[in-house]
């Protein structure tokens, strides 16, 4: 899947090249680098990547920046938002039970699974408020659109995120209690395997 994503990109940047639509040579080949940062980034921060999270990363990259608006999907498919959106929230709320996990391992403090899931739940909500209040920003100081309809793009997309950050709070939780889980629970599993030094281990 990240090599189709890349061959993607780097197709639609040559041929834009060909054809002289140099917006999407730049978008495709802006995109294409920007799936390389965490393979340059993690040895830098001590992290080691499953494959499958990089390729979550340069799959959500492509749907936003290059599907979502160099191919107008936002407008084409009412619900490319909504999904973009609810999967950001469950990468959140994994990686805010990771971070959670990190404080607590190897340390005299000890948290219920209940506690680790609340506050990745938690961390998953923020950062999508966050990104609201940007947007909101981004509208009123520069003119953009980014919300759309206002007040219900903005509530929905929370509505979203929450049940998102739900989501990956619970394979959190999962993970802790020693369920075998989804997809989720496996990610999980495998970060945690490649960074043992990080949680105690």
């Amino acid at each position: 899947m990240l090599v189709l994503t890349w061959l993607v990109l780097l197709g639609a940047a040559v041929g834009g090249l060909l054809t002289g639509e140099f917006s999407v040579t730049f978008v495709g080949a802006g995109t294409f680098l920007l799936t390389l940062v965490p393979f340059w980034l993690a040895p830098r921060v001590g992290l080691n990547l499953p494959i499958g999270f990089v390729t979550a990363i340069a799959v959500f990259l492509c749907a936003t920046l290059f599907l979502g608006e160099l191919g107008d999907f936002y407008e084409r498919y009412w619900w490319w938002d909504v999904v973009l959106h609810g999967g950001s929230a469950v990468a959140f709320g994994l990686v805010g039970a990771l971070l959670m996990l990190m404080l607590v391992q190897g340390s005299q403090l000890k948290a219920a699974p209940l506690t680790v899931a609340f506050f990745a739940f938690c961390f998953a909500v923020t950062i999508g408020a966050l990104w609201e209040i940007w947007e909101f920003m981004l509208d009123q100081v520069f003119g953009l659109n980014t919300q759309k309809s206002g007040l219900i793009d903005t509530m929905w997309d929370l509505i979203v995120d929450s049940i998102g950050a739900l989501i990956g709070a619970g394979a959190g939780w999962a993970y802790l209690k020693g369920r075998e889980g989804g997809p989720l629970v496996r990610a999980m599993r495998a970060f945690i395997d490649r960074n043992r030094r990080l949680f105690g281990g």
